[in-house]
């Protein structure tokens, strides 16, 4: 099953509360409410292990259970808007797909 794993930074003149509350009430909710998703997680960073600060200030972790079914579905008009509220929080987002080894 593959994994969309999303690092990014807010953009410097977001507001932090305005994300995260848009995150819980939209966001959240849409992507989970897609077909081709098992889950949808978004994760603020708070600190690295051992010490220093984190490269980025939060990850997106999407389950997908049908990559063909997801490249359908966010291409709608409801994912779309998500899309573009989404790159007016987000300083230059790093989509990496990924899969499970084990």
């Amino acid at each position: 099953m593959p994994h969309i794993v999303v690092l990014f930074n807010l953009a410097s003149d977001a507001d932090v509360a305005a994300y995260e509350q848009w995150a819980r009430t939209t966001d959240l909710p849409t992507v989970n409410g897609l077909a081709s998703v098992d889950e949808f997680s978004v994760l603020r960073t708070e600190s690295m292990f051992g010490g220093g600060t984190p490269p980025y200030q939060y990850v997106e972790i999407i389950r997908v259970n049908d990559m063909e079914r997801f490249g359908e579905e966010v291409a709608t008009e409801t994912m779309k808007k998500v899309a573009s509220q989404f790159r007016e929080f987000a300083d230059n987002p790093h989509f990496l797909v990924c899969s499970p080894i084990g």
